[in-house]
């Protein structure tokens, strides 16, 4: 259970999918001393999948330690995944959480920065075929937990992990 001053920070990026991040964030809303915020390369507005602008409390350079990092979904996930600026500060930020997630083609995102390797996890049904190119346990499951990571399928499915 989280303790006082638990901090879960979120990625934002061109192209999210806004429901994959904002169904965890209302469960998790909901934990007292739990505080959650976006952060993104820059400060600038990022723009999701429907053309919702979204305002990010962080950037890279301003980002506080994380206790859970949650990578959400999205087309914009394609050119994240081989963006090494995201990926190299997605692994020396993550040395220390609790927790590592993602929902949805998020999975892809941790998977081609190394953070998902010998571990299991899910992603999207329609990315598992991606998902197998890197040296993940697979799993068709709606949410999978493995030690410190939490992959959850798709859009919904996060909420299923938060509420976990």
């Amino acid at each position: 259970m989280p303790h006082a001053n638990f901090s879960i920070g979120i990625f934002i990026f061109p192209g999210v999918t806004q429901l994959d991040f904002t169904g965890p964030y209302e469960v998790f809303s909901r934990i007292p001393n739990v505080k959650i915020f976006l952060f993104a390369q820059s400060k600038d507005p990022v723009q999701s999948e429907s053309g919702m602008k979204l305002i990010p409390d962080f950037d890279f350079a301003d980002c506080p330690d994380l206790d859970i990092l949650l990578v959400p979904g999205g087309p914009g996930t394609t050119l994240l995944m081989e963006e090494f600026t995201v990926l190299d500060f997605l692994k020396r930020k993550t040395v220390n959480s609790r927790f590592i997630t993602s929902v949805c083609t998020g999975s892809l995102v941790l998977a081609s920065a190394g953070l998902l390797d010998g571990y299991k996890a899910t992603t999207h049904w329609m990315s598992l075929d991606v998902l197998k190119l890197f040296p993940v346990q697979i799993s068709s499951e709606r949410f999978v937990k493995d030690r410190n990571r939490i992959t959850g399928g798709g859009v919904t499915a996060g909420i299923d992990f938060a509420l976990f």
